[in-house]
């Protein structure tokens, strides 16, 4: 079986080998003003076959609100998914670094009158130098640590930015257990993977990274997602400041 991964592999990176020349020639732009548009539409279906868990996730922001009105600040927005979850009069920041996001979030943040939009910026997970020190009551990450540069780093700027005693609610797929097939075929995957997703990385083992960031409370579970093997895996929970 090691010859057949071995193999599979191989395939893989000479597939992506045309991806790899689009890339070094700077041509993949192309596709980041593309992604948006395919995010719309997976992101619906992801909602769909995830609503549950999201509910469960985000009936804790209500208990970190600490003025007249919870303040979140969604780091990755994407399309505004996760909107329809957050409590009736929360204030939105949202962040991320891919600018033509922006029409979908504004038609997302029109279904959701419930909250006030902030404000839209463009930015990445490791720099959120627009967001002053301890000046939100949550941080909400989905499926965006995964392709970030730095874990660590995002998360230091999470912590930053929340006000002493603030959430950071995270949502993610994560590397299968190292003993499945799973995990062999994300590391075969995952060079295919990383152009389809926009540097999304399968094979990262995120909860490491939360669980040495030094919350002051963490609650952090491993689930199993009703998707294919690949993105099956996932950890979700919330860590406190």
């Amino acid at each position: 079986m090691t010859f057949l991964l071995s193999l599979c592999a191989s395939v893989v990176n000479v597939l992506c080998l045309p991806l790899h020349v689009i890339h070094a020639l700077g041509l993949y732009n192309i596709y980041k003003r593309l992604f948006p548009f395919c995010m719309n539409r997976l992101s619906k279906g992801y909602n769909k076959k995830m609503h549950d868990k999201k509910k469960e996730l985000f009936r804790h922001l209500s208990e970190f609100k600490s003025g007249g009105r919870l303040t979140i600040l969604e780091v990755g927005c994407g399309t505004g998914t996760n909107f329809e979850f957050y409590p009736p009069g929360s204030k939105v920041i949202c962040t991320d670094p891919n600018p033509h996001f922006q029409k979908y979030l504004k038609r997302c943040m029109e279904e959701n009158e419930q909250l006030t939009y902030e404000r839209f910026v463009v930015a990445s997970g490791e720099d959120l130098g627009s967001v002053e020190d301890e000046s939100v009551d949550a941080v909400v990450c989905t499926l965006v640590l995964c392709s970030v540069t730095s874990i660590p780093q995002t998360l230091r700027e999470a912590q930053r930015v929340l006000r002493p005693g603030g959430g950071f609610f995270f949502l993610e797929h994560v590397s299968a257990d190292p003993s499945t097939w799973a995990h062999s075929f994300q590391h075969v995957l995952q060079p295919l993977w990383y152009y389809f997703g926009d540097g999304c990385e399968l094979t990262r083992q995120t909860w490491r990274h939360v669980e040495a960031a030094g919350f002051s409370e963490l609650k952090l579970r491993h689930i199993e997602a009703p998707f294919m093997f690949m993105i099956r895996p996932h950890i979700m929970g919330h860590g406190v400041k």
